[in-house]
């Protein structure tokens, strides 16, 4: 009788790496695996990072290579791994891609590395020198702090920090560089919540009592309080399992500074923040502790859906509509999308939170997928700002103004009675076109097909699109006139001009990306906004998000038709959203406040609506005009970008994959198209769009169209499940 071979342990280990699947190795003998560990094992020529994607038997048939080595440190869940698998498969990507935006660098695996801090001993050194006073003075001043940075301070080499711990003045401590984070108290008082807030902050604290997989949809008006009423949902999921770990989307970093005031005054204890902005050294810390389960709130821009959450219980997903979501660069994924199957895969309840939710997630709320709480009025003795439109045809501003009559009186009426003005355009720089007057050129970049922006300022010309800068010439590069360029159209840098030549008296100051490009400048500019110290705050989109200005009760939208232009899809649903936003920031104290749109166009769809204050009516048209075109929610889209530095190249690969297109019910190829871009850092691109019915796979049907064309590699092929831009 043949006995069958012993088997042993088989790893199959995936890396964060472009390769198509996970790897088999053997695990040597005494080496404990589990599934999600972080290990290292030879590929290739070297030893690189990986994570044990399945655990099997093996039987010898294949000389395979054996694991090298297994981090200390808890393995990634299998809510994680789940997560993964999905996203690859949905987004078309290979997996390994998708595990690299959930590994960070090595060192997060690690225990924190140590530091030592010096602070006072409450003895009198031996010997006080003018020196040895000055460092006294620093750590009194700002604390325990290490030698290097207290002598920098005060003005003194690190030795005399050292020899006042000789003199018993100092003593040294000993800590991790990486300080845990504080837990939070979710029984800390929060404020008092009117009777709509209650009634929705107990249908969540249901939702989370019910267990497993949830999902709601908190749509309030702004002003009415959603914040405070997903703060008791957290409390609450605290307050049932102290290891319960909580997840807060934000779209935009520059909302971060002031949402975490707010959990630090709610619940005690700072947040962790992620977001790209944080350094190398926080998110490592950050990393960390949420994989070792010792962070229990994280706030984040959307690659925070990626950190490695133990016992993930709650995500919210604030300002769910917001178009940041979606990452249009690289890796290509909406976020709140995938949020939502990150809390199916964790068995844990989401709460996506507007006051203009888009249209997918209406739907989902109508049809019962979701829990559907409405929060309709604003609290306290705040009411909605009354919104009116200034028809640019029959009040159209001087020949180089940008401001209408009907506008710069609203604003002298509002600045005579002390309060302040929100100036919006989304629109950076100065101007968005500098042309010769003399033979019409176009100041373009050199590498895209997009007009250079006038920066004031700076005296720059910059391209949004690739960063690339150039100071504005004193001649035409093309006839060689001197003195010809003018600057056509408005950024929110001409109108602060403009502003500030009408009110002279008025402190104004401009809020966008280039202003306000950190955030010590972000916050500093806010809190002088909230302390009334500035008069007119001229904003880009940055300025309509989250904000809470007491004394500002005039919006100017300074070009309301802005947005409506092109072939977006979503232009009218994404244009009526940022307008609400922007009118929403007016009146939120006692103070009532209105909202001045200036248009060519008041009797189009999502300005009437806004007038009207009628969401119902337009989203319902824009849901019905979606259906009969079958665009998501009722359809699927997914886009691929060809990209060729040689522009004949990129239409014969861009017509091979037209013309080898699966066959398949149900599917619409449209393209392919030169998209408005049609070239960007010098690759030339071409555009294949898929419309599918709803019940069409439309991840499946690329991958397996994928699957049919062979690799060029000088060509570039980007998919874009659900895409959002189409430029």
């Amino acid at each position: 009788m043949t006995r069958p071979p012993i088997l042993k342990a088989k790893a199959s280990i995936l890396f964060p790496m472009p390769l198509p699947e996970p790897f088999d190795y053997t695990v040597p003998d005494g080496m404990e695996l589990r599934v999600g560990d972080h290990v290292r094992a030879p590929i290739g020529p070297r030893v690189a990072r990986g994570v044990v994607w399945a655990l099997s038997g093996d039987d010898g048939s294949r000389n395979l290579k054996a694991v090298d080595s297994v981090y200390d440190a808890p393995p990634l869940s299998p809510a994680m791994i789940e997560f993964v698998d999905w996203s690859a498969r949905y987004l078309v990507q290979l997996p390994g891609i998708m595990l690299r935006n959930v590994l960070r660098s090595e060192d997060s695996l690690l225990p924190s590395p140590r530091e030592v801090l010096f602070a006072p001993t409450g003895e009198e050194p031996a010997r006080l020198t003018e020196a040895r006073q000055k460092v006294m003075d620093v750590i009194a001043e700002n604390g325990p702090d290490s030698a290097t940075k207290i002598a920098r301070l005060a003005g003194v080499t690190p030795g005399v920090v050292t020899g006042l711990v000789k003199a018993g003045g100092l003593r040294r401590i000993e800590r991790p560089a990486d300080p845990p984070f504080d837990p939070p108290d979710p029984d800390r008082p929060g404020v008092d919540l009117v009777p709509q807030q209650q009634e929705a902050a107990g249908q969540l604290t249901r939702m989370l009592d019910a267990g497993g997989f949830q999902a709601a949809l908190l749509d309030g008006v702004t002003g009415s309080g959603k914040t405070e009423v997903y703060f008791e949902a957290i409390a609450h999921a605290l307050r049932e399992d102290p290891e319960a770990q909580i997840l807060v989307l934000l779209p935009e970093i520059a909302l971060t500074q002031a949402v975490t005031a707010r959990f630090i005054q709610r619940f005690g204890a700072e947040p962790a923040v992620w977001h790209s902005d944080q350094g190398h050294k926080e998110r490592r810390r950050i990393w960390r502790e949420v994989n070792h389960n010792r962070a229990r709130i994280v706030i984040g821009a959307r690659s925070a859906l990626f950190l490695p959450f133990q016992k993930l219980r709650l995500i919210v997903v604030d300002e769910e509509h917001d178009a940041t979501y979606k990452q249009g660069d690289g890796l290509h994924y909406q976020a709140r999308d995938l949020a939502v199957v990150r809390a199916r895969a964790s068995k844990a309840a989401i709460v996506l939170a507007s006051a203009t939710p888009s249209i997918e997630t209406l739907a989902n709320a109508r049809a019962g997928r979701y829990a559907y709480i409405r929060l309709p009025d604003r609290i306290g003795k705040a009411v909605l700002p009354e919104v009116t439109t200034i028809d640019l045809r029959d009040h159209r501003p001087e020949r180089g103004l940008w401001l209408s009559d009907p506008l710069v009186s609203a604003m002298a009426d509002t600045l005579q009675r002390r309060e302040q003005v929100l100036l919006y355009l989304n629109r950076r720089g100065y101007a968005p076109l500098v042309l010769c007057r003399d033979c019409g050129h176009r100041m373009k970049s050199p590498d895209v097909d997009a007009y250079l922006t006038e920066h004031r300022y700076t005296g720059r010309l910059i391209c949004h699109l690739t960063g690339f800068s150039m100071p504005r010439p004193e001649k035409c590069p093309e006839c060689g006139a001197i003195d010809s360029l003018i600057s056509v159209g408005p950024g929110v840098e001409r109108v602060a001009e403009e502003a500030k030549a009408r009110f002279p008296d008025a402190n104004v100051e401009i809020l966008s990306s280039d202003t306000a490009h950190s955030a010590e400048k972000l916050l500093a500019l806010i809190d002088r906004m909230e302390r009334g110290e500035i008069d007119i705050l001229v904003g880009t989109q940055i300025a309509a998000k989250g904000h809470n200005f007491p004394n500002l009760t005039l919006i100017g939208v300074v070009d309301a038709d802005l947005g409506l232009a092109g072939g977006d899809p979503r232009a009218g649903e994404r244009t009526y959203q940022t307008l609400v936003q922007v009118a929403g920031r007016a009146g939120r104290a006692e103070r009532p406040g209105r909202a001045l749109l200036q248009t060519h166009d008041p009797d189009h769809e999502a300005i009437a609506a806004l007038v009207a204050g009628d969401r119902d009516r337009f989203m319902e048209a824009e849901t019905m005009a979606r259906e009969v075109l079958g665009l998501p929610p009722f359809g699927r889209l997914a886009a691929i970008i060809i990209s060729s530095k040689d522009a004949h190249q990129v239409d014969g690969v861009a017509a091979d994959w037209a013309k080898r297109a699966p066959d398949a019910d149900g599917v619409t190829i449209w393209g392919p198209a030169e998209p408005r871009y049609g070239m960007v850092r010098g690759w030339h691109r071409r555009r294949l769009l898929v419309r599918a019915d709803r019940d069409v796979d439309v991840s499946a049907y690329v991958a397996a169209w994928k699957r049919r064309m062979k690799p060029v590699s000088s060509v570039r092929v980007t998919v874009d499940i659900e895409p959002y831009s189409f430029v």
